[in-house]
């Protein structure tokens, strides 16, 4: 069993910058793609980022390409999000989801282990 644990989340203003992230306990994240996904009042769950298994290639989502970077540590068992020059509308719960995945890294459908998320709000 995989249990996954966010956190880093927190109130900040615009133009600052926070850094997620995602233990994994039962195993490690070697060989697991990883997800960032994130959910905003209202709206529907969406892709922030996403990395392959080998680490080798990564996927985000247009509105925080250059901003947010996405990284995965297997020594130390982490997955991180680094998100830069934060704006309101990043305002959400961020979630992360880990599998091995081989279809779309960036399809929340192909993820069977999610965290239980961790809130990020930017004040303007």
């Amino acid at each position: 069993q995989v249990r996954l644990v966010e956190s880093g989340g927190g109130l900040v203003q615009a133009g600052a910058s926070l850094r997620l992230s995602c233990a994994a306990y039962g195993r490690t994240w070697s060989g697991y793609a990883g997800g960032w996904f994130r959910q905003a009042p209202g709206k529907e769950r969406e892709f922030v980022a996403g990395i392959s298994g080998s680490g080798i290639s990564r996927y985000y989502a247009d509105s925080v390409k250059g901003r947010f970077t996405i990284s995965k540590d297997n020594a130390e068992n982490t997955m991180t999000l680094q998100m830069n020059s934060l704006k309101p509308e990043d305002t959400a719960v961020y979630y992360c989801g880990a599998d091995i995945v081989a279809g779309s890294i960036t399809s929340g459908y192909e993820y069977g282990y999610w965290g239980q998320g961790t809130q990020v709000t930017v004040s303007s």
